[in-house]
């Protein structure tokens, strides 16, 4: 979020009229629209992964994964989220929604503490909002705010296996940063492919194509 487009506050319809034609996209908060700075390369691929990560394994049910072009509604705001899902009826409007269950954002300098305090109190207004997901692109951290733990963070790093529990799906943590090149993602591959060298090394025969067994 950047940049405001309007001088004076304007309506909601208003708003929406003008995301039709704009250029750029643009979050309604308070009666103001604000532009929105344009995503880096990790900013992409986490975000992609993410919704990879859900849409594959939510194939067969309801829930419907949607990325960033996609708004959903909080009172009489709008924004834009990264990643979120719809798991219940939602098609009143083509162009926004309001009732999903999870909602991820991925974190940059410039939103940083807007995501994790503003935002998020807003988000948490939604009613049927269950998760509410932060995913750092400079270091391998992810923050996942639930409300049935009374909206009480919980952290979760490379290595570690994160369970949605509002879809019921389990996502490894590596695979969400998946071709993300910060530098605990670097450690982390170079960790594991050394304990795979060393783990083959002591396991000389392990993975060795075995002679036929020839009946006598």
């Amino acid at each position: 979020m950047s940049l405001k487009y309007a001088n004076n506050k304007i309506t909601e319809e208003e708003y929406l009229q003008g995301e039709l034609v704009a250029e750029i996209k643009h979050e309604f908060i308070d009666g103001e629209a604000y532009a929105m700075a344009g995503a880096s390369e990790a900013h992409n691929l986490l975000s992609l992964n993410m919704a990879s990560e859900l849409r594959n394994q939510l194939k067969g049910t309801p829930c419907r994964t949607f990325i960033s072009d996609m708004k959903v509604k909080v009172t009489n705001d709008f924004f834009y989220p990264d990643v979120m899902v719809i798991c219940q009826k939602d098609n009143d409007f083509d162009y926004y929604k309001q009732s999903p269950v999870i909602i991820i954002e991925v974190l940059s300098k410039s939103t940083r503490k807007f995501d994790k305090n503003a935002k998020r109190l807003k988000y948490q207004n939604i009613s049927t909002l269950e998760e509410y997901v932060l995913i750092d692109q400079t270091i391998a951290e992810i923050e996942v705010f639930k409300k049935n733990e009374h909206w009480r963070s919980f952290y979760y790093y490379l290595g570690d296996e994160i369970t949605f529990e509002s879809l019921g799906v389990t996502v490894l943590v590596e695979d969400i940063y998946y071709q993300v090149n910060n530098d605990d993602v670097l450690a982390f591959l170079q960790e594991k492919n050394q304990a795979d060298l060393e783990e083959t090394a002591s396991n000389p025969v392990h993975g060795a194509v075995q002679p036929p067994h020839i009946a006598t």
